[in-house]
């Protein structure tokens, strides 16, 4: 499996242009989904005195895995059928692939792939963490040029955070309090050339993303060329590229309307009303 260059990388796209969805379109859809906003995940209730022995990031690794593991179900968890209202129904090609793509697939032919971002609410004292814990979310490396389709597709980044429960007073639940749209084909391009700028890339037809490692850094300093013969996945095997294990997280794909979007500030104004 042979590395592709950043030409070979750009010949492709060029050779693969799409119109990109149109802003008409992303506004039909935002408005379509609107009534999402305020659904909340009856399933999971946590006392506020429980939270008091977690971080943010804990809770929504737990939240997060919870929701993810049922995002073909979504309907079924929250307190109403509003994922079936808004005209979403999960994709086939999921079922029985976690990692298969897009999740969604909407009544207006657009596909959707979700991706959960959670909002720590500044109104529930929880346990705060030493530094501030980045972001799991991601298009990851099954999302690319061979199986998006640039006039359909979708990213659909939901913020939740944890809310109290409007029927259980004292509970706090997973709650929607916003949500984004984004086409794919702009965001997996900017992935894709922030890890070209960053002298790593694919290999293989969009099979394995890598980055330099340490040794390649090191020869990069030094202006020593690098080994684009092949590619590590631990440090110790003394490749000058390591397969990427953070690539397509969010917060680094540097697509602005994206990067906005994700800031912890943009979200401040939501819970002013809960402030006492």
């Amino acid at each position: 499996m042979a590395f592709m260059t950043k030409d070979e990388y750009e010949a492709y796209v060029a050779e693969h242009a799409a119109n990109v969805i149109s802003v008409k379109d992303i506004a039909h859809i935002k408005t379509a989904l609107q009534p999402l906003i305020g659904a909340q995940f009856n399933i999971l209730s946590i006392p506020k005195e429980i939270l008091l022995a977690f971080e943010p990031s804990q809770i929504g690794t737990i939240i997060g895995s919870l929701m993810d593991a049922c995002i073909p179900q979504l309907s079924k968890i929250t307190e109403s059928n509003t994922f079936d209202s808004v005209g979403l129904r999960k994709n086939d090609g999921i079922l029985g692939e976690r990692e298969g793509y897009p999740d969604y697939l909407h009544t207006s032919g657009k596909r959707l792939e979700l991706k959960l971002l959670f909002v720590d609410n500044p109104n529930i004292e929880m346990k705060k963490p030493p530094t501030p814990r980045e972001p799991s979310a991601r298009l990851t490396q099954k999302v690319t040029f061979k199986n998006v389709q640039a006039d359909k597709d979708l990213l659909l980044v939901i913020a939740y955070a944890l809310m109290e429960n409007k029927t259980k007073p004292g509970f706090f639940s997973p709650t929607i309090i916003d949500f984004e749209v984004f086409p794919v084909y702009d965001c997996i391009l900017a992935r894709d050339r922030r890890m070209y700028d960053s002298n790593g890339g694919w290999f293989g037809l969009f099979e394995t993303p890598t980055i330099l490692s340490n040794s390649g850094k090191r020869k990069q300093d030094a202006n020593q060329p690098i080994d684009y013969s092949s590619y590590g996945r631990k440090e110790n095997e003394g490749k000058d590229l390591n397969e990427d294990t953070n690539f397509g997280k969010l917060k680094r794909i540097p697509y602005a309307p994206l990067h906005e979007y994700i800031k912890p500030d943009k979200f401040t104004s939501f819970f002013k009303s809960e402030q006492k």
